[in-house]
């Protein structure tokens, strides 16, 4: 492939700001990045102008692999939940979900904390971890068996993997579809203390302080647990979390005609905890920013609110409402890319998510400011199952290239 050479607003993570400059790609790697290169005479030229060269993002914690929808967001790599069929609780199966989307996009594959999922028996974590699993996950759900979960965590950290965990006590929200409070009365919903993600997170953290190692909460979506998550890395733990764009622009009010496509899993909180969310965006308590690309089609959505999957199609949107927070004053865009690309990556000890040198030529070529309206009949996805349906947003990825080729 030889020489390739982008010059536009480049947007590396490890800055603290945009800067014009340039970026020199050698074959399937970044060679330099900066402000004050030497460009080659030899080196294919791509004028950028008007449009952020960043990192391709890594989106941790999807649910299915979805080219299309990647493409449209900028994704070019993913971290796949176990909770397929069957379940990646065994190494073929993890060295098989690796292989699915290259080259276009890598798939990186998290692989099951117990077998099937059930919270009883551990996975076998070593061997799915030379079969190419990047972290363990809990999946859907919270390991109640605080034995099962501590050993979870041992073996983790013994594997230096980092654990992954779905912040919900699994006793408190049994068949609950809602958050406790108005919008669930109102509707006569069977809803959850929204305490059950403390509780969880609570638990979780205290074991950590005994077996070391790390863990990442995937979603975190109220006040309360932000607090501990943020005194548990005052504390000196090894403790990152996540959120999605719908806790972030989204209150429980959001299901009020019984919208199925806000059905989500843990289910959409009070303003009050969405403002909370807000704050951790802005103050670094949230480490990460993912799309939880949970594709459902009418089988699943077009149900009574009780019975339809919850998920949503965020592939496609992810980028844009994250332009939104930068537009909002929350973060820049350098702090975007973070949650984006390099925080992701880093959790899953991967050489990725920057623009520095010898990483990956994994670029997305942003164009912040063109407008268009989510719509959920003509996304790119598998399935237009989005709660943002009709809203019009801003920013899109143009172009990606992966490997230092245009997909």
């Amino acid at each position: 492939m030889g020489l390739i050479a982008i010059t536009g607003r480049i947007c590396d993570p490890s800055t603290d700001a945009l800067a014009d400059g340039a970026v020199l790609i050698e074959n399937d790697r970044i060679l330099a990045a900066g402000a004050d290169l030497t460009l080659p005479e030899t080196a294919e030229r791509i004028d950028a102008a008007g449009l952020i060269v960043a990192p391709g993002i890594v989106d941790l914690g999807v649910f299915r692999t979805d080219k299309p929808a990647f493409h449209f967001g900028g994704i070019t790599r993913v971290g796949l939940m176990p909770d397929q069929s069957p379940v990646l609780d065994d190494p073929g199966l993890v060295q098989h979900a690796a292989r699915a989307g290259k080259p276009d996009f890598w798939v990186h594959p998290l692989g099951a904390a117990t077998k099937a999922l059930a919270g009883i028996e551990l996975g076998e974590m070593a061997m799915m971890r030379a079969a190419g699993a990047r972290a363990i996950a809990t999946g859907r759900h919270w390991i109640a068996d605080s034995a099962v979960m501590l050993r979870v965590l041992q073996y983790a950290a013994a594997l230096n993997l980092t654990v992954i965990s779905h912040a919900e006590d699994g006793g408190l929200v049994a068949q609950a579809v809602a958050t406790e409070g108005e919008t669930s009365s109102r509707l006569g919903l069977p809803a959850a203390p929204a305490c059950a993600e403390a509780i969880a997170i609570a638990r979780d953290i205290a074991l950590l302080r005994v077996s070391g190692g790390r863990l990442h909460f995937r979603l975190v979506t109220t006040r309360a647990g932000f607090d501990l998550i943020r005194a548990a890395k005052a504390e000196g733990l090894s403790v990152t979390c996540g959120v999605s764009p719908a806790y972030l622009f989204l209150a429980d009010n959001a299901v009020s005609d019984f919208r199925t496509f806000a059905r989500l899993s843990p289910p959409l909180r009070g303003d009050t905890d969405r403002r909370a969310a807000l704050d951790a965006v802005s103050d670094g308590t949230v480490d990460v920013l993912c799309s939880s690309h949970d594709p459902r089609g009418p089988e699943d959505k077009r149900l009574p609110f009780v019975d339809a999957a919850p998920g949503m199609a965020g592939a496609e949107t992810l980028l844009p409402l994250a332009l939104n927070l930068v537009r909002d004053g929350l973060i820049n865009e350098t702090r975007m890319m973070a949650l984006l690309a390099a925080n992701p990556a880093k959790i899953l000890g991967l050489n990725a998510g920057t623009v520095e040198k010898g990483a990956p030529a994994d670029l997305i070529f942003i164009d912040p400011d063109t407008p268009w309206v989510v719509d959920s009949r003509k996304m790119a996805a598998a399935a237009g199952n989005t709660p943002f349906d009709r809203l019009p947003v801003q920013g899109r990825a143009r172009r990606m290239m992966k490997g230092g080729v245009f997909r």
